[in-house]
């Protein structure tokens, strides 16, 4: 019976286009969704580049890695929409570079971690800076991955992604790093965005590569209202964050309580812009209470302008 059954479902897949479809929405989006959280167990504001980017790359065996290296950088400065410019030629070129890629000894980094980048902002909305490291032996295929992180997607979902720990592609972006991409550059995008801001117009780009967008937009609504309920459970202690970041290996407890009253301050900013839920204020001002009472002070300054709409709302 059990056989039959995942016969009858295998054979649906292969014989209704929407079926596969359908289920390659929901991959996408959940790709999308996990993106946005730190390997921590932390969900992330949206932070990316407002200035052209001055790259200087050294190291060991420069004639190997450098083109490559490059290459990987321009293709997602494309999709963005930002500009690239090689440095790394100039005797200043370590002053006016803010993007440093070194190529290290095979001996350096750790050996679960064979490549690293650091962002650096000064507020969590734009990037100032960015260094990224890469072992030698590692490199080729580094290059993409760590290039995502640069441009500011910072994490490391499951799905057809080179962010992914095991993507089918290390040397080249695939469809779906094209679409965040071009989300995350979009002007409907702004720096320091919550996830519940950010996560409509990833899905929008998602939904207009599908044959079928308006089965993809039912997906949508869907994925909407059932990661709305699982992240209010995780916010009040009872829920977790994505199977992907625990099975990270690093996310740790600090960075889960953190999680958890960002997560509170996001739902709150979500329900007072009613963005990917309804507007609600009076479920805004509830939300935002409970992360100021976690600590958040960015939850007490939208505690006031909350309170207000609720008591428009109320009049």
């Amino acid at each position: 019976m059990w056989k039959s059954g995942v016969t009858a479902l295998l054979a649906a897949a292969v014989l209704s286009p929407a079926f596969a479809q359908a289920d390659e929405f929901e991959q996408g989006i959940g790709t999308m969704w996990e993106v946005l959280w730190h390997q921590s167990g932390t969900p992330t504001r949206l932070v990316r580049w407002e200035q052209d980017m001055r790259v200087r790359v050294y190291g060991v065996n420069l004639p190997l890695h450098k083109q490559h290296t490059l290459q990987a950088l321009r293709a997602v400065a494309a999709e963005s929409g930002v500009r690239i410019i090689d440095v790394s030629d100039r005797p200043d070129a370590a002053q006016v570079a803010n993007v440093n890629v070194e190529i290290v000894p095979d001996t350096m980094l750790e050996d679960n971690q064979p490549c690293v980048t650091y962002l650096n902002f000064q507020s969590e909305t734009r990037i100032d800076s960015a260094a990224m490291q890469m072992r030698s032996r590692d490199a080729w295929r580094c290059a993409y991955h760590e290039s995502m992180h640069v441009m500011g997607v910072r994490g490391h979902p499951a799905g057809k992604t080179v962010l992914s720990y095991f993507p089918t592609k290390v040397d080249g972006l695939l469809p779906l790093d094209k679409a965040m991409l071009r989300a995350w550059y979009s002007p409907r995008m702004q720096g320091g965005m919550t996830p519940f801001e950010v996560l409509p117009v990833l899905a929008d780009e998602l939904v207009q590569m599908m044959a079928d967008k308006q089965a993809a937009q039912a997906s949508r609504d869907k994925f909407f209202s059932r990661t709305i309920e699982q992240m209010q459970s995780f916010a009040q202690g009872g829920g977790d964050v994505p199977m992907i970041v625990k099975r990270s290996g690093k996310s740790t407890d600090e960075g889960i309580r953190f999680g958890r009253m960002e997560m509170s301050y996001f739902l709150g900013v979500a329900y007072l812009e009613g963005s990917t839920v309804p507007q609600d204020p009076n479920l805004a001002v509830r939300w935002l209470q409970r992360a100021a009472t976690l600590g958040s002070r960015t939850a007490q300054a939208k505690l006031g302008a909350a309170q207000a709409r609720m008591s428009g709302a109320t009049r």
